[in-house]
C-alpha cells in the first residue's frame, strides 16, 4: 500500500507579487525550488499563515535568485504581497518506507533568499 506524505516544504516564504490576470499557479524562485526538490509544474499547497487560506495549485520556476513567491490567476485572491506562506508538497510512498521518511524543509531568510 502507498500513502501520500510530506515530501517536501518551503516554510514562511513571504509573497512578494499577486497576478490576478496571469493564467494561474504560484512563481517561486528556482532556487527555493531546487533546496526544496520541487520541480515546475508540481502539484503543491499552499497555506497562507496570515489569513489562514489553503489552496491547491501548480509551480512555475521564477528568476534564480530573485526571492520571488508570486500568487498568480484566481490564487492571487487568497494572498497579499507580505502574507507569509508555507509551500507544501507530497509525495506517494510505501508504508515501510514512509515510517522512516525524512521530508526535505526550506527556511528561506529575508527576501526569501537561502
Amino acid at each position: 500500500m502507498q500513502i501520500q506524505i510530506l515530501k517536501s516544504k518551503v516554510h514562511r516564504a513571504t509573497i512578494t507579487e499577486a497576478n490576478l490576470n496571469y493564467v494561474g499557479s504560484l512563481t517561486l524562485d528556482e532556487n527555493l525550488m531546487d533546496a526544496a526538490g520541487m520541480v515546475e509544474y508540481e502539484k503543491i499547497q499552499v497555506v497562507n499563515v496570515n489569513n489562514g487560506e489553503r489552496i491547491e495549485t501548480y509551480l512555475i520556476k521564477g528568476e534564480r535568485g530573485s526571492g520571488v513567491c508570486c500568487l498568480n490567476g484566481p490564487a492571487a485572491r487568497k494572498g497579499a504581497p507580505g502574507d507569509i506562506v508555507i509551500i507544501i508538497s507530497y509525495g506517494l510512498v510505501e508504508m515501510a518506507e514512509a515510517k522512516q521518511w525524512e521530508p526535505v524543509v526550506v527556511f528561506p531568510k529575508e527576501g526569501n533568499l537561502l
